[in-house]
């Protein structure tokens, strides 16, 4: 069957990704367990499919079961007046899907890429790079570097993050024609890869390899500061080698920006319904340089394909697999475990257990006897625990989340929070601060840092998972929360607006702490006095998931978008 056959039946058989992130190799967000997730159903469905990210210098690729591909080339990297090449060899790991289907966290190895062989294959690349090997972290300096270079400042981005994303999207294309490989599809993730599709359009050689292979550009977050823009455009030439006209044709707020690039040679979609409408048909655009907006005006318009989940992997059932303590349901009800998994993390929590995160208050193991029998829940019960993990920034309503914290805690004591992240410095010292406020003793607890053990425990353990975020995109830590029964207190804003509020979590429209602490007390009030509500909210917020939001069934939606794109090939 010809390619343009098998895209018209519906069965893409080769698709490549192109990513900065994936889950278990490197990551800092949510980009990562969407690629590794929707990579892994993909492959389950019996199609070939190939992700290629850079080998960074924190990465050891034997541990993590890579081997040398025997490959090796160079890449043209031109700056301005300045002919460049840069070397790239290739480590792969190759995994075949179980033999019926159905998925599972880890796929099994298979020796080589095969090619030729029936049913579904998932094939990891890393590119080992020069470029690469210098960065310990995957989008900003770490403490370490700064230590080496002043220039080199904590959290600040890389000074070369044009030229690493320029290196990934030309070094895959050349590895596809390395391999004699044309795929039908490739996947462009967020905008450090969002000019391949301009790439194989505009650049000779590329032009004519890639004439029958489709490209489409996934927008995991359009916020200001994430479309890796650059306002140096003769060096935006040079290194890209694309034609003046289509640098000085795609510039937002002066400045070269990739989203724009891609939108002449490629449809793009977000990760949800609601913020693709919010892009271009609210004043929320605003917070992207109203990219949404200069879309429409050319007649683009964004799709959005909601992000899915792998239930499997947060799963309460099996505590071993996620390092809990005990079993627990909350799709049944049986929420036992879930109190054995909340004293063993407090018991870890007063230990210093984790040398990695530094510790600023701490959560009384036994509030509920020491707690006025009107102020906490039924006798014996212990108190509500409301939970927060994620990055300490403004985007994220970590300035609203301590505007409640401040209000709520001195009007009632029965209840305790526990808040696990790193972000902006003043965001980290407020925090300190409220936990260690004699008033707030055994009540608050701030663990600085990250660490993905940790979070589990924290989603296992917590009842109320707060998401004050300004705009979320998607968000991916009201599933995780759900299902370990943590009902999720959201913003309902963008794709939170899957939370349906008094069903599966709670929701609130302004975003203000006032509304934030309203949602909090109403939260409260349901504990305490509607108990078995909780438990139906539980149960809900599992089933909601399992009919509506699993790869299997948003990956259709992806290939439906592939056809799409192979379509106007035609």
């Amino acid at each position: 069957m010809n390619k343009k056959r098998a895209a018209s039946s519906g069965h893409l058989q080769e698709i490549w990704m192109i990513t900065r992130e994936y889950d278990g190799l490197a990551g800092a967000g949510g980009v990562k367990d969407v690629v590794r997730q929707l990579g892994e159903a993909l492959a389950c469905s019996g199609r070939r499919v190939k992700v290629v990210m850079p080998l960074y210098g924190f990465m050891e690729p034997e541990e993590l079961g890579f081997a040398p591909d025997n490959l090796h080339f160079e890449v043209g990297m031109n700056y301005v007046g300045k002919e460049r090449r840069e070397l790239v060899r290739v480590f792969a790991r190759h995994l075949a899907p179980p033999g019926n289907g159905s998925r599972q966290r880890e796929l099994s190895p298979v020796p080589a890429p095969p090619e030729d062989r029936e049913g579904g294959c998932l094939s990891l690349y890393l590119l080992d790079a020069q470029r690469y090997q210098e960065k310990h972290g995957v989008y900003t300096y770490t403490a370490a570097e700064e230590a080496l270079n002043h220039l080199h400042h904590q959290g600040s981005g890389h000074y070369d993050y044009f030229a690493m994303n320029i290196l990934l999207q030309k070094a895959s294309l050349a590895l596809m024609i390395r391999q004699g490989i044309k795929p039908e599809v490739i996947h462009c993730h967020d905008g450090h890869t969002a000019l391949l599709p301009a790439l194989i359009r505009e650049v000779e050689g590329f032009r004519h390899y890639f004439a029958d292979t489709a490209a489409v550009v996934t927008v995991h977050n359009a916020g200001r500061g994430y479309h890796q823009e650059v306002d140096d455009l003769p060096f935006a030439e040079a290194i890209t080698g694309l034609p003046r006209r289509v640098i000085d044709d795609n510039l937002l707020d002066r400045k070269f920006d990739p989203f724009l690039a891609a939108s002449s040679y490629a449809p793009l979609n977000t990760v949800s319904e609601n913020y693709a409408r919010e892009l271009q048909e609210s004043d929320d655009d605003a917070l992207t340089g109203w990219l949404g907006h200069r879309l429409l005006g050319r007649g683009v318009t964004l799709h959005g394909i909601t992000n899915g989940i792998n239930p499997d992997d947060f799963n309460p059932e099996q505590p071993e697999k996620l390092g809990l303590a005990a079993a627990f349901s909350p799709g049944t009800g049986d929420l036992a475990g879930k109190v054995r998994c909340r004293a063993q993390l407090i018991k870890d929590l007063a230990a210093d257990q984790w040398p990695g995160l530094r510790r600023a208050g701490y959560l009384d193991p036994d509030p509920a006897e020491t707690t006025p029998p009107t102020a906490g829940p039924a006798s014996g019960l212990p108190l509500p625990l409301f939970t927060f993990v994620g990055r300490l920034t403004a985007q994220k309503g970590m300035d609203k989340l301590l505007g409640a914290l401040e209000t709520l805690l001195p009007l009632d004591r029965g209840f305790q929070v526990l808040i696990l992240g790193s972000g902006d410095r003043g965001s980290e010292q407020a925090l300190i601060r409220l936990a260690e406020n004699e008033t707030n003793r055994g009540r608050l607890c701030f663990l600085q840092g990250y660490d993905p053990a940790v979070a589990t425990q924290v989603y296992a353990a917590g009842d109320f998972f707060l998401i004050p975020s300004r705009y979320e995109p998607c968000g991916l830590t009201d599933y995780m929360a759900q299902l370990f029964g943590n009902l999720p207190i959201v913003h309902h804003v963008g794709g939170l607006v899957k939370v349906v509020d008094g069903v599966t979590g709670l929701a609130y429209r302004e975003h203000q702490s006032a509304a934030l602490m309203g949602a909090m007390q109403r939260a409260l009030i349901m504990f305490r006095r509607e108990p078995e509500k909780i438990l139906d909210m539980r149960r809900a917020a599992v089933q909601h998931i399992q009919e509506h939001y699993t790869w299997n069934r948003v990956m259709n939606q992806y290939l439906d978008f592939y056809q799409r794109a192979q379509e106007e090939l035609t």
